[in-house]
Parts: C-alpha cells; structure tokens; sequence
C-alpha cells in the first residue's frame, strides 16, 4: 500500500476553518475511497481473504467456549486442518480448546434421529429403508481444536493495517482529549488484554460515560490511531446496538482515525486494508456517511490540537 504523505494542516485562520478543515477532510475521505478500492483488488488482500474463508465461522455457543479457554485466540482450527490446510503443526505440549462438533449422519425424516438410534426411540417411522435416508445434524460431539498461537509452520498471510509515524506527543494529548469528550479511557498493559486479536474497545455503560480501552504496544502511532477509532465508537455509536449496521458502525470509526492521524502527520493508508476486510459495503459507503465523519474528525482534532498546544 503507498504511503500517503502529508504535511499537516493548520488551519489558523477562524474565518475560513470550518469550510478549508471541512473541503481537505473531504478530499482526504475521496483518497480513503480510492485506497480500499485498490486494496480490494490487490493480491495481498485476495491472499488473506482465500485463507480466511478456510476457518469455520463459529457459532456463538463455541465463540463463547473458545474465548472462555484460550481468551487470546484469533483464530482456530483442528488439528489435521492446521497440517492440511495451512502447514503448520500443532506445538507440543499444548492444551487442546474444547468445542461442539456437529454430527452428521443419515437421519429419520419423522424424528430427525440417525438410525442407531431410531430402532431405540418410539418412533414408528418405517416408509423408507434407512439406506435411502437423506443426511442432516442429529447431535453434537465434543471437538479439540487449537488456536493459531499454539502452532508453528508456515505464516498465513496478513494485512498491514498498523499505522506509521512519530506520535509520542500525541499518545500523551489523546489521553488528555479523553475529558472534554466526555469519554474514560484506559491503555492495558499486553499481559492484562482479555478481548483477543482487538486493538481496542469501546464499552457504553448506562447513566455514565463511554469507556474505551486499548491495548498498549510499542507503536506509538498505531496507538494513538486505535485510540482514534475508539473515541469516534464513543462519540458515534453509544446506543447503537444493529449487528447489522455494524460494519458500518467500524468504516464510520476507522475513518475519522484515517483522518485524525493524517491531520497529525501519521500514515495512516494502513486503514484502506482494515476497511477492505469489512468488504460488505462498497466503499463509496464512506461518503454517504461524510458529515458524521467530518464532524466527528474536527471535534477530535479541535479538542487534541489544544492539548498539544498546552504542552
């Protein structure tokens, strides 16, 4: 992905602010466009969504088994998948994670049972032979699997969505921004993180202000950016709760901090491959929502530029 380089803008003039902050986000929105247009179509991204569509998309009884054993898992797969599919190898020593399998096996068109145990029930269902039976679930059956952190091998490919920069006095200001906009705000040590693969989250608690907590590391721009993200989840989304609108809810986020962290001189086209991973809405999606973007871009802006100038 090209970097896009900027010199950062001021805006000093009070007359014109609005309409100059309000014209460059909306071209630097157009390049966000552009940038997951091109990154949908490119061959890294092709490469990560060919392995994605290889891990099975559990369902929330296993999501909740898998997070309540290995609370750090991202991504999970069997044992002899992980060598077939993926060539890598299971490291030893490692503590299988426990989920449901479901059991497929010819069933009664009457009670839905498999044969075995169709001859033990009540059901009188005798019409069709069960040779000639169609298959369907009939049960479940505890399954290891395990997470790609315990395996080594081959890498699977990624996407560089991490931004880039100097941001060491903007970490200290966007914690400062967390007051004026009404949002409590935490950085979590690695070894303390308990929501997986995420950067950050946003928490809204009834009666009291939005929390947000990011996972701390040693990119500072990164960082600051995620913080972004979750401050714009705070502003934009507090009682909105439409899984549907979710993607939605993540490209209205990830571009104010694509903006914020341009505005503060970060590269931050990482963000193009992050959106293009939310590929159910095209792209162009981002201008319908500009307004709340734009909006939302300049509070944080207006808000953090006066932290780094108090500095």
């Amino acid at each position: 992905m090209a970097t896009s380089s900027s010199s950062r803008e001021t805006f000093d003039d009070s007359d014109t602010r609005h309409d100059e902050m309000h014209s460059t986000i909306e071209a630097w929105v157009q390049d966000l466009v552009d940038k997951v247009d091109d990154a949908v179509s490119s061959e890294q991204f092709r490469e990560w969504l060919d392995v994605q569509s290889r891990f099975h998309d559990y369902s929330h009884r296993n999501t909740l088994l898998i997070k309540l054993q290995c609370p750090h898992a991202t991504r999970v797969a069997g044992y002899r998948t992980w060598q077939n599919e993926f060539d890598r190898h299971v490291k030893e020593g490692e503590t299988a994670i426990w989920i449901w399998a479901p059991i497929i096996a010819k069933q009664c068109p009457d009670c839905g049972n498999s044969p075995s145990y169709h001859e033990r029930s009540d059901c009188e269902y005798n019409e069709t032979p069960p040779d000639s039976w169609e298959k369907g679930l009939v049960g479940f059956r505890p399954a290891p699997v395990f997470d790609i952190s315990q395996t080594d091998g081959e890498p699977l490919p990624d996407l560089e969505t991490e931004a880039k920069g100097q941001a060491d006095e903007l970490v200290p200001a966007l914690l400062e921004a967390a007051d004026p906009l009404e949002v409590d705000v935490e950085i979590v040590p690695p070894q303390d993180w308990s929501h997986g693969s995420a950067k950050g989250i946003c928490q809204y608690r009834p009666a009291e202000q939005p929390h947000v907590a990011v996972r701390d590391r040693e990119n500072d721009a990164d960082l600051a950016v995620t913080l972004v993200h979750e401050y714009a989840h705070a502003l934009l989304h507090s009682g909105v709760d439409d899984e549907a609108e979710r993607s939605k809810r993540e490209l209205e986020a990830e571009a104010v901090g694509y903006i914020v962290g341009r505005h503060f001189k970060l590269d931050t086209s990482g963000s193009a491959f992050y959106l293009a991973a939310w590929h159910g809405d095209e792209p162009e999606t981002i201008l319908d929502r500009l307004e709340r973007i734009s909006s939302t871009a300049q509070e944080v802006i207006d808000v953090v530029s006066g932290e780094v100038d108090d500095e």
